[in-house]
């Protein structure tokens, strides 16, 4: 059976076609996804206030965190000792 050129020529097109299409699409999504990340990073590096004032005293009067600070200074102090 002979091989009919211009059709497969044709089918090869068209899935090269169709590849790239996939392709720009998947391309320009990640395009639009670095573009948000850099607005992110461009806004949080515009903030005055550093980061750590937003969390610093969150623990106060927290009795999970109390307990961990007891049971550090309890460590330190067998260390230090050499117990």
């Amino acid at each position: 059976m002979p091989l009919d050129i211009p059709s497969q020529a044709t089918m090869v097109n068209q899935q090269l076609e169709k590849n790239s299409q996939q392709l720009e699409t998947r391309v320009a999504t990640q395009e639009k996804e670095l573009a948000l990340l850099k607005k992110t990073i461009a806004a949080s590096l515009k903030r005055k206030e550093p980061w750590w004032l937003k969390v610093a005293g969150s623990f106060e009067h927290d009795p999970t965190f109390d307990e961990a600070v007891r049971l550090g200074q309890e460590w330190r102090k067998t260390a230090e000792s050499g117990d």
